[in-house]
């Protein structure tokens, strides 16, 4: 992006890269969180906040930020330590948080032990599994994703994860009975060539989806947590868990337009709404300014 300042810091285990986008102004910083998305899914809805200093990264392992111990997994714990520190490095006081999927989740944890870094938290469909009705099949699901990927590769893994994230409504007990989505059918690669570093299938899945909030320390801290869930996502896992994470903060679900990525406006070969998603993400900061 145009006027991107781009910064790296060390942090333990990882080196972590982030971009400020504009001058650095106390009380004034949005920072666009995605996982396992890195900085650059976040370019359109940056453009349209050029009245704010906008900051972006890549999480530990994804993109600029590689790993330096070697781990295969990332807690969540990690996530949001690491956002700690970006903040802390800005040195701008609590700034705005804008979380999109595991990001979202990252930055609840990072607020449940930090509130005093965030100002306000939009916490976009935030896709842990222990909190919606059918829990215990969810975690089942998403550790047999992981598996899958650990066994098969990423064809057949991103298959079930496509298939699974784009299911309406609670998961049925018998979901193990069911037929196995080909990845074929979503253009993926059916042979397995080895590779076993994707940040999604590896990485993150089984800590993101198996992360427990802490509700009482969410609504201690002195954070305006706002859950937030796209109009077209309705019934999906993700969106689900927003709902019931809202419910147990007893605040109401901010319905934003479009999807799970509404936010996109054609990264990653993605598009959603970005226009009126900016317009809602706003309307919403400025209403808990």
């Amino acid at each position: 992006m145009a006027g991107t300042e781009t910064r790296t810091l060390t942090a333990d285990g990882a080196t972590l890269t982030y971009d400020t986008r504009g001058g650095v102004t106390d009380g004034d910083v949005l920072f666009l969180v995605g996982s396992p998305m890195d900085a650059s899914g976040f370019a359109t809805l940056a453009s349209h906040f050029t009245d704010r200093t906008v900051v972006t990264y890549d999480p530990r392992g994804v993109s600029r930020s590689p790993r330096t111990d070697g781990a295969a997994e990332t807690s969540v714990e990690e996530h949001a330590a690491d956002l700690g520190q970006v903040i802390e490095a800005l040195g701008a006081g609590p700034v705005d948080v804008f979380a999109s999927s595991g990001g979202a989740v990252n930055a609840l944890a990072l607020v449940e032990r930090h509130g005093e870094l965030v100002r306000t938290l939009v916490a976009h469909e935030p896709p842990t599994a222990q909190v919606v009705p059918d829990r215990e099949v969810m975690l089942a699901v998403c550790a047999d994703i992981h598996a899958t990927y650990l066994r098969d590769g990423l064809g057949p893994a991103m298959a079930k994860f496509i298939a699974v994230t784009s299911r309406k409504g609670p998961f049925p007990a018998t979901w193990a009975d069911e037929p196995t989505p080909s990845p074929a059918d979503f253009g993926l690669p059916t042979e397995d060539d080895g590779s076993r570093d994707d940040p999604l299938l590896g990485q993150n899945m089984r800590h993101c989806t198996g992360y427990r909030p802490d509700f009482a320390a969410l609504r201690a801290a002195r954070t305006r947590v706002v859950i937030a869930a796209g109009q077209e996502s309705e019934g999906e896992f993700a969106a689900r868990a927003a709902t019931a994470v809202a419910e147990r903060l007893g605040t109401e679900l901010v319905v934003f337009p479009s999807h799970h990525g509404g936010f996109l406006g054609g990264e990653f070969g993605q598009h959603g709404a970005p226009e009126p998603f900016a317009k809602t993400l706003r309307h919403t900061l400025d209403t808990h300014r």
